[in-house]
């Protein structure tokens, strides 16, 4: 079972979308394997610059604080929220409303991580990942950022994906409504369900040859696309 709850943003297009913040556990796995990376890098670093004396030794460790520091920002901005850590346990780091890091935000939460290891082995940052509902760090609730799960309904809706259609016939607000509710449930029905509840929306879907996708359409024209 995962330590972890869900939560809701909407999207601009009115699309309700269910968040699911990474526990303590799978963040802290990541952790590890991105501490075990840095310090194989740091240990070849070091053993190649220890040949040119104590000004290589100087070069080694202004590189390791550099990887330390810039390491997860680096790869939270280049690679869609994931150090080699977080694709492992595929979780990721995003804004609280589920939009893409921002530099400044990802610049924040790390160098915030000082605070959170305090007062032993991010004894701050535990604590306030415990007294609220998303898992936020310190840095994390600076930063207005989550680590998230990375399942498929984060990114994905059938609303989203529908190319617009415009009804033949006008609809009633209820009728709206009921589209928009149909196509917004697409996720938990079995197709052979959608299509039952399709074809009872004739004249709509009449002629359809696949009368789910076709109301979805009609749905994503009812939120505002552009047929």
């Amino acid at each position: 079972m995962r330590l972890d709850t869900t939560y809701t943003v909407n999207t601009p297009e009115g699309i309700a979308l269910q968040l699911s913040p990474a526990g303590p556990v799978p963040r802290l796995l990541a952790w590890v394997v991105d501490l075990l990376l840095r310090t194989v890098v740091n240990v070849v670093l070091f053993a190649l610059l220890a040949t040119l004396g104590k000004t290589g030794i100087g070069i080694a460790l202004i590189l390791a604080f550099l990887l330390e520091w810039f390491y997860p920002v680096y790869f939270e901005l280049r690679h869609h929220g994931q150090t080699p850590g977080k694709k492992m346990l595929a979780i990721y780091v995003a804004q609280a409303d589920a939009s893409p890091v921002t530099p400044s935000a990802s610049l924040l939460r790390n160098l915030l991580r000082v605070v959170d290891f305090l007062p032993l082995l991010y004894g701050f940052g535990f604590v306030s990942m415990m007294l609220n509902g998303r898992f936020q760090r310190l840095g994390d609730l600076a930063a207005d950022t989550v680590v998230l799960h990375k399942v498929r309904h984060a990114t994905y809706h059938p609303i989203l994906a529908a190319a617009p259609i415009r009804p033949d016939i006008a609809l009633t607000l209820l009728e709206q409504q009921a589209i928009i509710l149909f196509a917004q449930r697409s996720q938990t029905l079995t197709p052979a369900r959608l299509d039952e509840l399709a074809q009872m929306t004739t004249p709509l879907v009449a002629q359809q040859a696949n009368p789910t996708q076709h109301l979805q359409g009609i749905a994503r024209w009812l939120m505002g696309g552009k047929a």
